[in-house]
């Protein structure tokens, strides 16, 4: 955790601090342990294992791409490398004179197309970081080991926007009745979301490396996206076959923030 709490002093101190979301928009996870990972999912997800973590908060809501288009606007340069994907046909937010600006039907959406370094960056504007994926998979299944957010029940349209077609995402409140045992939403379901933890095997540890912050490797993703088949929309599935360059945007992964309590 000090690895990234130097990170993210480094990123602040490179692109200028903004205003603090104030924590009424986050929600505190309290410290202790709970189990990542799963005995019947696909190998990545094996084995089982207990994780404690210190205490932290987390956004309630991924980060959508009115509030990134601001983040667009408030950097120093009109088109800042490596902050998004700004050609891409899939992007939601377009250059509309001398300002960024998300495409009016997908303003509160999730904030697509962005690259893992600009996640990043975001988050860091804020005084926070991108959550771990520790930390991810316990805001989403608390400590009873359940397979999806909102227990054991299995996933409907209610809860969640999977299966369905290419692009169409749904606006970040649209599933209250898909929240998390803490109240987190979106963590199933409309877009995966990138994590700072690579992608590597487990036991998860947060020492052995896997949460180095330098740009490079493939970077975990979790939550399933609006695209995905039901069973890619569990609370431990890691995103193994999803097009994942950190490099680049993608039309199906997002991301929100954390922080330290």
């Amino acid at each position: 955790m000090k690895r990234i709490a130097v990170a993210i002093a480094a990123a602040v101190a490179a692109f200028g601090a903004v205003a603090q979301v104030p924590l009424s928009d986050m929600i505190a996870i309290p410290a202790g342990p709970f189990t990542m990972g799963s005995t019947e999912g696909p190998e990545d997800e094996r084995p089982a294992h207990e994780v404690t973590l210190r205490a932290y908060s987390i956004d309630r809501f991924p980060v959508t791409n009115a509030q990134y288009a601001e983040f667009l606007n408030s950097l120093a340069t009109a088109r800042p490398a490596g902050a998004y994907d700004f050609d891409d046909p899939d992007a939601r937010i377009h250059r509309r004179g001398e300002r960024w600006v998300a495409d009016a039907a997908y303003a509160n959406h999730p904030a697509i197309e962005v690259p893992w370094n600009g996640a990043v960056r975001y988050c860091a504007r804020r005084g926070k970081r991108l959550p771990t994926e520790a930390e991810w998979e316990k805001a989403a299944r608390g400590t009873d080991a359940r397979r999806h957010p909102w227990g054991s029940g299995l996933p409907d349209k209610n809860k969640a926007q999977y299966e369905s077609a290419y692009g169409e995402t749904a606006a970040v409140d649209a599933f209250p009745a898909g929240a998390s045992p803490y109240g987190v939403r979106e963590m199933a379901g409309n877009a995966w979301e990138w994590l700072s933890s690579a992608y590597r095997p487990y036991p998860y540890r947060a020492d052995d490396g896997r949460e180095d912050p330098k740009p490079g490797p493939v970077r975990a993703t979790r939550g399933g996206g609006h695209d995905s088949p039901v069973g890619e929309i569990t609370t431990t599935q890691r995103g193994r076959n999803l097009s994942r360059n950190p490099a680049s945007g993608h039309h199906n992964i997002s991301f929100r923030c954390a922080r330290n309590s």
